[in-house]
């Protein structure tokens, strides 16, 4: 009855797991629009829906009878074609889901679904993985990745380039598009990223994560030379060889976690990394299951034991050892062990891991090996012992460095240490193995910390991250049939994780609605809080296992009863099995997992022999120590790093150290503890950072490639969060649109009425009519926010509306084309009726006569056909029975023989067979029964000895000594409570005391402003240390005293009385000291504060004395600028008033002629102090005497003026100081104000007196000049007319110095004049009125009116920049405080925290924090440096350039002054017949000139204006001129330097401007005609055989150039590589949108429904590009080509590369994108290529080649047009689509993707239809080819005939030698 009972309430596991899905997921059994919607689409009759299935999960059907309110079952019909009832469940009523419209099917983004459930996504993820081979796919913000179980070609370095500095929606998913997300993310908003990759083993997680770091290392490269990218790279294979083991599940499965966090700098270039690891499978090394493997660096070792550096490791095969021979499967396949060790060391070697090091891990891991072999043997059931000389043992000790004896013994013995004594107890053989197994463990989970610790020290960068993004490779969901200690902590970890992500996508669904301002309703997410509590909350799983730790008799039983009593009944998500006591169950957000108890304890102590430790530690091995060094650090109080892991603080805390004969156990964390909490930094970082979320599904347990298991893939969809994500998007608005979009897509559907200018007010329009229920849609700021299901039902009524308008369209045109068909067949039809019945009339009378004869002639030739056919048929039938009757009767007698003798056979074998079965039989019964009663008597005789050795006895033993324990114990509690009590009060005084201490030192730090004052602070830190060491040893000894109470407290209890008293008194000694010190300390800082403060004033002072020293000198350069632009003004109006001096028999020339010859030139550096010597130099054939006296004159009034002006400038800036000082004392000194003005007034009257005179002397030294006739005295090069033109230079400056003065002077008088009060005004305007009387002149009034008012302009300018300037002081000033106040914070939490520090570990964080704040300081220092070195260089440049302007425009005025201004009697002109010269093509220069030729000719010659104004190639005609006159010239090192300048000046002017096209397109066209100069005049035969003989005697005669044309051909060649590389940088950002985004035929594509993912808009936006920006482009670069005069051919080529440019990348991202794979696509990049050819017909260039290029990319088109059903259309396919691959067709066949209802798929069995097409016809054609061809005309009509690439090469590589050897191999090339 019982068992009846219970088959009632068993359920079926499918409806088990619908139930607990329902549970978890609620909205999910509701369908989305609510039953209402789904009962309406279902009374339409046409409807798809999913129904569950227990093989297939879910199955799709069509409904066959309309759906009524009522019906209990649904008519479908399965996609088989089978007919099925499905019964609807009578309380729920819930309907089944519907499917989705086709064309959403195989979407990138699972929201991008209309009906958004479980039958949805798992399809989804089905089509896109099985039938389009695509294994990414989005689900919101979470990346669904399938492992395919396949290597694909879609990792490339070409892959990462295309998906680099692309948007996430703009690509098909990847992980590549994932990890541009987040590097784009952290340089965008400043933020640190994460990507957390997880999943079941097997999943693809390490290959993910592995995949993603090497994208960033790719794409940001290193910001060092030290190939930082590749470091971190290289750290994948050590972490796999150390960490990842083959399991029955996964051939490389990382049996740990690890978050590697990889460091930017501020230019977001790698710098370093970090890697973090978390509980890593120690078991794993001690013990495998069947088909699994150890740790691969094990297998690698053995495979490696023949190489000379390891025959001192005595390794063998993996089967040798214990440790690597229990899986039985000691190799992978495909995986060469030797190979990736290799791999390995060059990966350690890369990370700076040194050989010696290497050798040291490669000696410990063979130890452990070795130590796997040690053998134990019973003495008795409580001790064991290793045999003598044991040989694994003794190789362990001698890798190890320890002593033989020592392990041996303690390997079977152990120490119980109590209070009074220690004994030495040994242990059984099986303790024996579980020591030397946990000290294998132990050893290796060391060594994994210590070289995860180096490889961290490798990566770890001096640089300042600025930023890092964190890769999480952790363990999925996890459930096994028996699941452990390791199961139960990746579970946790995963609901933390899984609580994170629930947040984080709750978070972003509400940002969403909240920033469109939409209405929003809370969602109720799973919230999983309540286990995360079960587990780490207080009285949780992990304290309790805590708590029964502790306990001396702790056990997994206990530990399991305290559980059920804690729990079971008071907690809903733990249970308790019904057939067991040692077990118990958690409901995880995922599934119910069984934890089986045994093993808890165990693991969670993770205990190891103390005494084992030792002997290790003692080793002569240096390594091995090192490893258990790190382990002390690990167990320290002040530690919480889990033994066995990675810490996980950044920097190393060094630890207190600990008493002597102090164990470890005391504060040894247990493994659950340290995991919570290394679990708790992990997510305070992943919360501080941007996650995203990379879900690895494993699609089958076999690892077949690309096999879709539903099951698997639900279980684990339900696992990772996917499901979560579509519940909170489906119970809101899942389909989003921007109004854009909306108008695009549903254009069809609005009346030309509807359309308004505003599409926010257009779409709300259609939408009320097409939706009735409000609540279905709600409109935000920039988008329409849809309920799930609407989309679909708007894609039904736009198909519908499609569909009738095509009917419509197609009946019309039928209708008309028929019509016109039928008249013209009727008229047709009737003139041939007229000729046929004519002639038919004809022909039947000739018929008749003709039948009567060949009746005639029938009857008598059938009758002897007839008669002759029937004698052949009457004998063949005779013989035929004859043969067949004795046939049959022969073969009927061997039969009955056969079975006659098969019958006896038969026989004697089956008797033969029973027989032997009985003998069998017979002896297994015998020996069953042998064995049965032989373990009856086993059993009797275990029994036997259990009673004999009873356990009673010992314990009567044992019952003293253990209550003697436990009083120890207790004692020595009480006594540690008082210690600890005592040690409490020490540390809460040195903490008050070190944090006195320590702000003092900050404030030192902070307000230092000098060397000694932080040399004084680092003093005086140094002797408070000191104290405090002090104070530190005092502390020792009181514990050294402790130490000796504890150990005699059963003793001497009346001597610990009087010790604890005596502490005591030093105890309060030690306050009344401190308090004291306190005291001095307080006093002593309130001094240094307010010394400080006092400094820090007097600095602020004098910093600000320095600012405005500053912008003195910023406004004397100000001035300096003012006075030079001015003083070029007046000189050239000097020089203008100079030249028009008039003379007889003279006529000026254009002042402008210079001017203009200079203006596409760059101006000369040459300044006129360096352009004097050489115009010293230039020959002179009269020198006439000097006017000395006038000399010495002008020099004396010069030295004059220079020191005027010094005490001028003296006195302006006195002045000045004087200004900004009677700012602030306005009121005080009036009086002197009023002076001040009159002594100004004065001044400036001294000043234009001082002007006048000047004048004077310059008009009498003019006329001088004038009246001198003399040419030798006045022309150009004579030595006195130089010194009179520099005199008169200087003395011209100096009259600008002096207006300047005059003008800062009244700017002041007037400044001064609005400052002063009212009564002072009076003064000032007396003052100004006897100046103003003084101005006679009404000239001079209205200029100085004039003046005044430039003046107030300017000083109200000046005012207002200086106003703005001092704000900026202001505001800098103020940050300034602010970051010293930051700073100041900063210095007291760090001090904070150094002093919970030990001092050993405080000393070194203090340098350590000294040194990172002087690194800092001095990089601050040397930007500002830089910035003030560019601003120097600046200026300078401005000088020279303004110097270099001057020095030009006064040697221009002075050549055009030419002699024969100067000559007194006028010349006559006189017509005097030209000679016709004959030119022999060559430029002289002098050697000294040629690098003014190359400078002029090469480095600042501009390309524009040589290609508008000159000849185009002029440079490289000049050139080539300059060659020949070197030639004539016979100098061969005149030739030899001037190309060689030539050549490098080229270079220098490519690397300095060569991203500018135009300048690279003038030097590809200068240096190709520079060379075919070369080539035509000196030698090259096929360029001399055309030139006439004028030409031939222009060649070289001399030299043969050769060599150089060489170089200037791969020059030319560099050029053009260079060239091409520029044009693809500016079209490469405008190929994609203007090919395939923008339309250019509005309408004919529309957006299809978008997820959050969103993709590019093919709308086109202002900052977008279209087909006419590319057009305008190749224009422009057409142009400039043209303008430079480049060769047609070359034109054509450069043409041609940008064609090829266009197509390949157009077709690459068209392969990259499946949302640009439709038909409608399809006809815009068709049209968009007929512009192109446009183009090129409209500039000449068909014949280019650049069309043939586009091939590839137009039979793409066209592939996305055709027709792809039948096998004609894939034969059609194979024969139009011979430009691409057979790869890129079965490519763009997959990523087809309909836009349209009416649109279809490709089918899978057509593109497998496509591959066998494409197979054999590769293969018939290279037969083809094969075949040898005796004439050119067959190759030639087989290059017509268009065959495929492969095909031609085949042909010109076998057979086009033969006959034309030159050109078939040009064609070849």
């Amino acid at each position: 009855v019982q068992k009846i009972e219970m088959e009632d309430k068993v359920i079926s596991p499918e409806k088990a797991e619908e139930a607990k899905l329902k549970a978890r997921y609620p909205h999910l059994g509701q369908k989305p629009g609510g039953s209402d919607f789904l009962r309406k689409r279902l009374q339409k009759g046409y409807a798809r829906v999913w129904i569950p299935d227990p093989e297939e999960v879910w199955k799709s059907a069509e409904l066959l009878k309309d759906y009524k309110p009522g019906d209990k079952v649904l008519q479908l019909r399965l996609e088989e074609g089978k007919d099925l009832e499905y019964c609807l469940d009578p309380k729920t009523k819930e309907l089944p889901p519907l499917r989705n419209p086709d064309i959403l099917v195989g979407e990138n983004d699972l929201t991008a679904l209309s009906y958004l459930h479980e039958p949805a996504v798992l399809h989804n993820l089905k089509v896109r993985f099985i039938d389009s081979k695509l294994i990414y796919t989005y689900c919101g913000i979470v990346l669904v990745a399938i492992n395919p179980y396949e290597q694909l070609p879609i990792y490339g370095e070409d892959i990462i380039n295309a998906y680099s500095g692309q948007n996430m929606g703009d690509m098909d998913p990847h992980i590549f598009a994932v990890a541009e997300e987040a590097y784009k993310q952290m340089a965008r908003d400043e933020r640190n990223q994460s990507i957390i990759v997880s999943g079941e083993s097997g999943a693809g997680k390490t290959v993910s994560a592995k995949y993603a770091m090497r994208y960033f290392a790719t794409v940001s490269g290193s910001a060092s030379e030290a190939n930082v990218e590749e470091k971190v790279l290289a750290s994948n294979p050590i972490m796999e060889s150390i960490g990842n083991a083959k399991t029955t599940r996964n051939d490389n499965s990382s049996r740990f976690g690890k978050y590697i966090e990889i460091g930017f700098d501020k230019r977001y270039r790698i710098i370093g990394a970090n890697m973090r690891t978390y509980l890593l499978e120690k078991s794993r090394v001690v013990f495998q299951a069947e088909e699994e493997r150890n740790y691969h660096i094990f297998y690698q070792l053995c495979a490696s034991a023949a190489l000379p550096e390891f025959k001192t490791l005595r390794l063998g095969n993996a089967d040798y050892f214990h440790y690597t021979k229990q899986g039985g499967s000691p190799v992978i396949d495909g995986v060469d062990d030797a190979k990736e060790m290799v791999n390995t060391r060059q990966a350690c070697t890369l990370l700076g891991i040194s050989d010696s090091y290497q050798m040291g891990i490669f000696r410990i891991l063979a130890g452990i090996l070795h130590l796997g072999n040690v053998e134990f043997a019973s003495r008795d059931s409580d001790s064991c012992t290793i045999p003598p000389k044991h040989d694994p043992l003794t190789i362990f000790c001698d890798l190890m460095g320890v002593e033989y004896e020592e392990m041996a013994h303690w390997l079977c013995h152990r120490k119980l240490a109590t209070a009074t004594e220690t004994y030495i107890k040994p242990i059984s053989k099986l303790h024996a193995i579980n020591a030397r197994d946990a000290l294998a463990k132990h050893i290796y989970a060391n060594l994994f910390n210590w070289i995860v610790d180096h490889v961290n020290k490798a990566l770890h960068s001096t640089i300042k991250q600025h930023s890092f993004i964190g890769v999480l490779d952790i363990y999925g969901f996890e459930t096994f049939e028996i699941n452990s200690f390791e199961q139960f902590c990746i579970n946790y970890a995963n609901e933390k994780l899984q609580q994170q992500f629930n947040m984080h996508v709750f978070k972003l669904e509400q940002e969403e609605y909240m920033k469109e301002q939409i209405p929003w309703t809370l969602i109720d997410f799973y919230d999983n809080q309540p286990c995360i509590n079960l587990i780490e909350a207080k009285m949780g799983i992990l304290d309790l296992l805590d708590e029964e730790c502790k306990m001396p008799k702790g056990s997994d039983d206990t530990w399991a009863q305290k559980l059920y009593n804690t729990h079971l009944n008071k907690c809903a998500l733990f249970e308790k099995p019904r057939l067991s006591n040692k077990a118990f169950i958690i409901k995880h957000f995922a599934d119910k997992v069984e934890y089986q108890c045994e093993g808890f304890l165990e693991k969670n102590k993770d205990t190891v022999y103390e005494e084992q430790i030792k002997v290790l530690k003692s080793s002569k091995f240096k390594l091995l120590p090192e490893l258990f060094q790190d382990e002390e650090k690990v167990l320290s109080p002040t530690s919480a790093t889990p033994s066995g892991r990675v810490p996980l603080s950044r920097t190393a805390v060094k630890p207190a150290k600990a008493r002597p004969g102090q164990t470890s156990k005391e504060h040894k964390k247990t493994v659950g503890h340290q995991f919570r909490n290394s679990l708790h930094l992990l997510m305070e970082t992943l919360n501080a950072t941007t996650p995203h979320y990379v879900r690895c599904i494993k699609p089958n347990d076999f690892k077949f490639p690309f096999t879709f298991d539903e099951k698997r893939a639900v279980q684990q969809l339900r696992a990772c969060g996917v499901l979560e994500t579509i519940r909170i998007s489906a119970a809101g608005f899942p389909s989003r649109w921007t109004y854009q979009e909306f108008f695009s897509r549903y254009r069809v559907l609005m009346k030309q009425r509807d359309v308004l200018g505003d599409r926010k007010q257009t779409c709300k329009n259609v939408l009320e009519k097409l939706i009735l229920d409000k609540d279905k849609y709600q409109f935000g700021k920039t988008k329409i926010f849809f309920r799930a299901g609407q989309v679909a039902y708007l894609e039904k009524i736009r198909a519908d509306k499609l569909r009738a308008a095509c009917i419509r369209i197609q009946k019309t045109i039928r209708g008309w084309l028929m019509r016109k068909k039928y008249m013209r067949m009727r008229k047709a039809a009737i003139t041939i009726q007229r000729y046929v019945r004519g002639y038919q009339a004809r022909c039947y009378a000739k018929f008749l006569r003709r039948t009567r004869a060949a009746i005639t002639i029938q009857k008598f030739h059938r009758m002897y056909v007839v008669r002759k056919r029937y004698q052949c048929m009457r004998d063949a039938t005779i013989a035929l029975q004859a043969l067949l009757r004795g046939y049959m009767a022969r073969n009927k007698y061997q039969m009955m023989l056969r079975e006659h003798k098969s019958i006896i056979i038969q026989k004697h074998v089956r008797g033969w067979l029973a027989r032997v079965h009985y003998r069998r039989t017979l002896k297994a019964i015998v020996y069953l029964q042998c064995c049965y009663r032989r373990m009856m008597a086993k059993r009797e005789l275990k029994k036997l000895k259990i009673e004999a050795r009873s356990v009673e006895r010992y314990k009567k033993l044992h019952i003293g000594l253990e209550n003697k324990i436990m009083q120890l114990q207790r004692k020595i509690d009480e006594q540690n409570k008082e210690y600890k009590s005592l040690l409490e009060k020490l540390n809460s005084l040195e903490i008050t005391y070190s944090t006195e201490t320590e702000r003092l030192r900050s404030d030192v730090e902070r307000l230092r402003m000098s060397e000694e004052e932080a040399k004084n602070a680092t003093n005086r830190v140094l002797s408070l240390q000191e104290e405090i060491a002090k104070l530190r040893k005092e502390l020792h000894q009181t514990q050294s005293e402790k130490k000796t109470i504890e150990e005699w407290a059963d003793k001497y209890k009346h001597e610990t009385e009087q010790l604890v008293s005596e502490l005591k008194d030093q105890n309060t000694l030690l306050k009344t000291e401190k308090e004291e010190l306190n005291r001095r300390i307080h006093d002593q800082a309130k001094e240094i504060t307010e010394a400080m403060e006092k400094k820090l004033v007097e600095e602020t002072k004098q910093l600000e004395l320095d600012l405005n020293d500053e912008r003195l000198r910023y406004q004397n350069l100000l001035n300096e600028f003012s006075r030079l632009e001015e003083r070029y003004d007046d000189l050239k109006d000097e020089m203008n008033l100079m030249a028009s001096i008039p003379k007889p028999g003279h006529k000026r020339t254009d002042s402008t002629h210079s001017s203009n010859e200079s203006e596409y030139t760059f101006s000369s550096e040459i300044t006129e102090a360096e352009d004097l010597p050489l115009r010293m130099e230039e020959p002179s054939e009269k020198k006439a005497p000097l006017d000395m006296s006038l000399f010495l004159k002008l020099q004396k009034r010069v030295t004059e003026l220079e020191q005027e002006k010094q005490s001028l400038q003296d006195e302006l800036d006195r002045k000045e100081e004087q200004a900004l000082r009677a700012k602030a004392k306005e009121e005080e000194r009036p009086p002197i104000r009023g002076a001040e003005l009159e002594y100004e007034s004065l001044k400036r009257q001294e000043l234009e007196s001082e002007n006048k005179k000047l004048k004077n002397e310059l008009n009498e030294l003019q006329k001088a000049l004038t009246e001198t006739r003399s040419p030798e005295v006045t022309a150009p090069g004579a030595p006195a007319y130089r010194v009179l033109l520099d005199q008169l230079t200087s003395v011209s400056e100096e009259l600008e110095v002096r207006k300047e003065e005059v003008l800062i002077l009244r700017s002041q008088l007037v400044s001064q004049k609005e400052a002063i009060q009212p009564k002072d005004t009076m003064t000032d305007s007396t003052i100004l009125l006897e100046d103003v009387q003084k101005m006679k002149d009404k000239g001079e009034i209205a200029q100085a009116y004039i003046g005044l008012k430039e003046t107030n302009r300017l000083l109200e300018s000046q005012l207002q920049s200086q106003k703005k300037s001092h704000e900026n002081e202001l505001e800098s000033l103020r940050g300034e405080i602010q970051s010293l106040k930051e700073e100041n914070n900063r210095q007291q939490q760090l001090l904070a925290q150094n002093l919970q520090l030990p001092p050993e570990a405080r000393i070194e964080a203090s340098l350590q924090h000294e040194i990172t704040r002087l690194t800092n300081e001095n990089l601050d220092l040397m930007e500002q440096l830089e910035k003030q070195d560019k601003t120097v260089r600046k200026l300078k440049k401005q000088l020279k350039v303004f110097a270099k302007k001057i020095g030009e425009l006064e040697v221009g005025q002075m050549e055009n002054i030419s002699p024969g201004q100067i000559i007194d009697e006028p010349i006559r002109p006189v017509n005097i017949p030209r000679k016709e010269k004959d030119f022999q093509g060559m430029l002289e220069y002098k050697k000294e000139d040629e690098q003014k030729l190359v400078k002029n000719l090469i480095l600042e010659l501009k390309p524009r204006g040589v290609a508008v104004n000159l000849i185009p190639g002029l440079p490289a005609y000049i050139l080539f001129m300059c060659v020949r006159h070197a030639d004539y010239l016979n100098d061969d090192q005149k030739v030899r330097s001037l190309l060689t300048s030539t050549i490098n000046g080229i270079k220098k002017v490519l690397k300095k401007r060569g991203d500018d096209f135009e300048t690279v397109s003038f030097w590809l066209s200068n240096t190709c005609r520079f060379l075919h100069c070369l080539k035509q005049y000196s030698g090259e035969e096929g360029f001399m055989k055309h030139n006439t003989p004028r030409q031939n005697e222009h060649c070289l005669t001399n030299f043969d150039l050769a060599e150089y044309r060489q170089v200037l051909s791969d020059l030319a060649i560099q050029i053009y590589q260079q060239l091409v590389r520029v044009l693809e940088n500016i079209l490469q950002p405008m190929i994609v949108s203007g090919m395939l985004e923008h339309e250019t035929i509005q309408g004919v594509s529309g957006v299809k429904p978008t997820g959050l993912r969103k993709r590019t808009s093919s709308i086109a936006d202002e900052g977008t590009y279209t087909l006419d920006s590319i057009i305008r482009q190749l224009n422009s670069f057409h142009s400039v080509m043209c303008q430079h005069g480049m060769d047609p051919e070359l034109i054509k080529q450069v043409v041609k590369q940008m064609f090829y440019i266009i197509g390949a990348v157009t077709l690459n991202n068209l392969l990259l994108r499946k949302d640009m794979c439709s038909w409608s696509k399809g006809m815009q990049i068709r049209y968009n290529v007929s512009q192109l050819e446009e183009w090129l017909r409209d500039k000449n260039l068909m014949n280019s080649g650049a069309k043939e290029t586009l091939e590839p990319l137009i039979q793409a088109a066209q592939l996305l047009q055709v027709k792809k059903k039948t096998d004609e259309d894939a034969e059609a396919i194979c024969s139009m689509c011979n430009a691409l691959t057979t790869a890129q067709i079965v490519k763009v066949l997959n990523l087809y993707t309909p836009v349209n209802e009416f649109e279809e798929r490709v089918l899978v069995s057509f593109i497998r239809t496509i591959q066998v097409w494409l197979y054999l016809f590769i293969k018939n054609h290279v037969a083809i080819c094969n075949k040898p061809f005796d004439e050119p005309k067959q190759y030639v009509l087989l290059f017509q005939k268009g065959e495929r690439f492969l095909w031609i090469y085949v042909l010109l590589y076998v057979n086009c030698a033969r006959f034309c050897p030159r050109e078939g191999a040009i064609l070849a090339i």
